[in-house]
């Protein structure tokens, strides 16, 4: 089939590509010339383990295709899916549909011929009959059905997600965009991956209903583990004892310094917002997002603890910048709270990430980068492991401990177990276990960081 990709960024150029890979012929669409001058010349923008090599592969067989010219993409297309950034409104949180308007009011232009316009972008209820409209105003003689098909892809996975998906959502009453949606996904289900049909307001409300879901699971399991320090138990155990019911699961019980991403926390926001619009409070996603803020802000009080109190002075090593491991993306990563907050209180930060420091740079206030974790590690006061890449998790800690001035290690991901690491020499300390070293736990003496946060 020909398709067409409205937008290049992380979801719409990761579906071009897995779709191309499909057999059918993809045409990649962005205003951005530079981009798309890049993306001919096989440079992907965005870090995302195996695009780099399924985009050149599809672009080689002449499947993927890229230009600014959206008109001509569309006349020849049999769908169009309108993949453009939908950010949160600074005014209140909703999302911004602007991107999504202007698409479709140049999809409305250029269509030709019976066209299945997708959704791709995560938008608020509603917004499917919103495009419909557009394009019904514009065209009144036009062909065509608008779907919801919402995307689960998780950074650092996209690729495994989109070719072995748990559910292809499919929101539609239109039997002829039904078919045409069931021949683009055809391939999936040799793979017996669930395609689900729905209306479009349900499929629109499904993506953020998940979102807003897993970010509460996350959120339950970290005050999990401020209770297990308080009481001595040990979180993983607990996650393990809830995970273990299937009713539960496994997925998304680890402990940390709080979610962040281009998802969970826009989503969970625009969800509220629409919420609050229909007059239906969500009381349980606005206490999710509110621990959530305040536990990323801290995370700062745990470095400070074990540092004994007072960071003025200090040096701090940070391993890690992104919001999670195999990406860079640094939208509402935990670090960029972490250090402005020890930057205020008087410390010097050095820090390292694998794939995030270019991208870091302007949203952090004047810090030192490594080339390396032992780079960073050298002559710092304490080292602290934000995010879990893997390269982290095998460190050779005598040579930490060696390059270290004082030899502490704050572990905000539990990649390490307690007894390595005091066989190391290291002074320990990680989230929610029961032999959490007292000194790391938030005390009277550093809850003015909460205050002045606030």
């Amino acid at each position: 089939m020909n398709l067409v990709m409205v937008g290049t960024g992380y979801v719409g150029l990761v579906t071009g590509a897995c779709l191309a890979d499909f057999g059918h012929t993809v045409i990649c669409v962005d205003k951005d010339e530079a981009k798309i001058s890049a993306l001919r010349a096989n440079h992907v923008p965005i870090f995302e383990p195996g695009l780099d090599g399924l985009v050149e592969r599809n672009t080689e067989k002449k499947r993927l295709l890229f230009t600014t010219d959206l008109a001509a993409a569309v006349r020849q297309a049999d769908a169009v899916f309108i993949a453009v950034g939908t950010p949160g409104r600074h005014s209140d949180g909703q999302a911004d549909l602007t991107y999504v308007r202007h698409a479709a009011a140049e999809i409305a232009a250029a269509l030709d011929g019976y066209t299945v316009v997708v959704t791709k972008s995560t938008v608020p209820v509603g917004t499917g009959d919103e495009v419909e409209q557009i394009i019904r105003d514009a065209r009144p003689d036009a062909e065509f059905s608008v779907v919801s098909n919402p995307e689960f892809l998780r950074e650092g996975a996209a690729i495994a997600d989109f070719e072995q998906p748990n559910r292809i959502i499919i929101g539609t009453n239109d039997e002829r965009a039904r078919g045409v949606m069931s021949e683009i996904y055809r391939p999936l289900l040799l793979n017996q991956s669930p395609m689900v049909f729905t209306d479009r307001r349900t499929s629109e409300l499904i993506k953020y209903a998940a979102n807003a879901f897993l970010a509460t699971k996350i959120t339950f399991i970290n005050e999990m583990a401020d209770l297990c320090e308080s009481v001595g138990a040990d979180v993983e155990d607990v996650a393990r004892g809830i995970g273990l019911d299937e009713r539960i699961g496994m997925k998304f019980l680890s402990p940390g310094p709080g979610y962040g991403g281009s998802c969970f926390p826009k989503d969970t926001t625009a969800l509220m917002r629409t919420a609050e619009e229909h007059g239906v409070p969500l009381r349980v996603v606005a206490a999710t997002a509110d621990a959530n803020a305040r536990r990323k802000k801290g995370m700062a009080e745990r470095v400070l603890a074990a540092l004994g109190g007072s960071a003025e002075g200090a040096t701090v090593a940070v391993l890690g910048l992104t919001f999670k491991a195999d990406t860079d993306d640094m939208r509402g990563a935990p670090a960029l709270d972490i250090i402005a907050t020890l930057t205020e209180i008087g410390a010097t930060i050095r820090a390292y990430d694998p794939a995030g420091m270019e991208a870091a740079k302007p949203l952090l206030p004047p810090i030192a980068y490594a080339g390396d974790a032992y780079d960073c590690a050298t002559g710092a006061d304490a080292l602290v492991i934000v995010t879990e890449w893997g390269e982290f998790r095998t460190l050779d800690l005598e040579r930490i401990k060696s390059v270290l001035r004082r030899p502490i290690v704050i572990d905000l991901r539990n990649i390490y177990d307690r007894s390595t690491m005091a066989s190391a020499g290291l002074v320990y300390h990680s989230i929610g276990r029961n032999a959490v070293e007292e000194a790391a736990r938030p005390s009277a003496s550093v809850t003015r960081l909460e205050a002045k946060a606030s």
